[in-house]
């Protein structure tokens, strides 16, 4: 599947805010947000005193672009996720979260075995993960209620993984999922409620958008 792989502190600044795409940099003043607070482009720095009526579509189609690139799903296989989500019981936004939450790269970033998800895709893409004890290498796997995700034997004895126990300490993962790092491995519990995904993302929007 295709992915974005041009400059992501871009992304941040069109969106007008932090998306945390970059790990720890984000929280550095080295962040592009915090420096340059403005669109990016020949015309984003006046952009910032030109006043505009923010219409219905904007409002919508921003709100899509950004569960997007938070977590770094292209056009069509967001929109494929969105058609899954209506055949599923429920609200179709929280549905639709819940589908990118228990992407398998997700979880590997929320279990802290990543910095970001850019770095958890990478290390899924390179087969240092197993689920339920196979080797996969999909980062879109859909991680289902009692799967458990563990590094490989065979990457165990890369210095990366070798001290992620002490990198990942201070990351706590959230309620839905159990983390043993002792193991470097983690297990879903139970799928994710609203209220432990991002607040910042407008899931109605987006359906809103998709519906017109």
């Amino acid at each position: 599947m295709a992915k974005y792989s041009g400059p992501v502190c871009k992304l941040c600044r069109r969106e007008g805010e932090k998306l945390f795409l970059k790990g720890y940099r984000c929280f550095t003043p080295k962040c592009a947000v915090e420096r340059r607070n403005y669109p990016p482009g020949m015309h984003g720095k006046g952009a910032q005193f030109r006043r505009k009526r923010e219409s219905d579509y904007t409002r919508q189609l921003r709100a899509k672009q950004k569960a997007r690139r938070v977590y770094g799903v292209v056009e069509r296989q967001f929109h494929r996720y969105y058609e899954v989500s209506l055949r599923r019981r429920g609200l179709t936004g929280l549905n639709l979260l819940q589908i990118l939450e228990t992407r398998l790269d997700n979880v590997v970033f929320r279990l802290g075995f990543g910095s970001d998800r850019a770095e958890a895709r990478q290390l899924v893409t390179h087969g240092h993960f197993s689920v339920n004890g196979r080797r996969t290498d999909i980062p879109s796997m859909l991680v289902t209620t009692g799967d458990v995700v563990s590094v490989r034997d065979g990457s165990r004895k890369r210095t990366f993984f070798k001290n992620l126990p002490d990198i990942a300490e201070d990351r706590n993962p959230p309620a839905w999922l159990s983390r043993d790092l002792k193991n470097l491995s983690g297990s879903m519990i139970r799928m994710p409620e609203r209220s432990e995904i991002d607040g910042n993302l407008n899931e109605q929007s987006i359906v809103e958008f998709y519906s017109r």
